[in-house]
């Protein structure tokens, strides 16, 4: 059985948008790309591609940035799904999340789109929520800012001094899931440390 996990990083495509806070799934996934010393290539499925592991041992990992816009990110992810021959069962995404505050990662396998519409056009593309997301907080926006400014908006000052960590545990995080599994990986990451 072909142990390879697609690990696909959500953001927006473009130097303008690289730094903000709805990219950090691709800033993640560029940690990995790091520690694999893989570099992306352009894929046929419309997105950059990279294929190592992160470790001797560890699985093949198949590492991904649809070059399309967050909300349409869906077709690329289902033609990787389908070139590779992953199902999405081994799946992972890597994106920004609202509802948990900044410098905490969660973890999750299906479930609904709690209105991310990255999470939502990828669901509908492969006709399923069976997959695993790293969601990585960055937290709710101050006083009356609108979500979808907030989340296009580079982060704070304050926040990219602490950002490296969100990132190695954004990373950690994906790559236990691939070794151990989901269980052991949410045991780490969602205690107290």
């Amino acid at each position: 059985m072909d142990e390879s996990w697609l690990v696909v990083g959500l953001g927006n495509p473009g130097p303008g948008y690289a730094g903000n806070r709805h990219n950090v799934g691709q800033m993640a996934l560029a940690q990995l790309a790091d520690r694999s010393s893989v570099t992306f290539k352009n894929h046929k499925a419309n997105a950059a591609v990279a294929e190592g592991r992160s470790f001797a041992a560890g699985p093949k990992l198949v590492l991904a940035k649809p070059n399309t816009f967050m909300n349409v990110s869906g077709p690329p992810v289902a033609a990787l799904l389908r070139f590779y021959k992953i199902d999405s069962s081994r799946l992972i995404v890597l994106h920004d999340e609202l509802d948990i505050p900044f410098d905490s990662v969660r973890l999750k396998h299906g479930g609904g789109h709690g209105g991310h519409n990255g999470i939502r056009d990828i669901m509908s593309a492969i006709g399923t929520g069976d997959f695993t997301r790293v969601r990585i907080g960055i937290g709710r926006p101050p006083g009356r800012q609108p979500a979808a400014d907030y989340v296009l908006k580079d982060f704070s000052a304050a926040e990219r001094e602490v950002l490296p960590n969100v990132l190695e545990d954004a990373a950690d995080a994906t790559e236990l899931i691939a070794a151990e599994g989901l269980t052991v990986a949410q045991l780490k990451f969602h205690s107290p440390r």
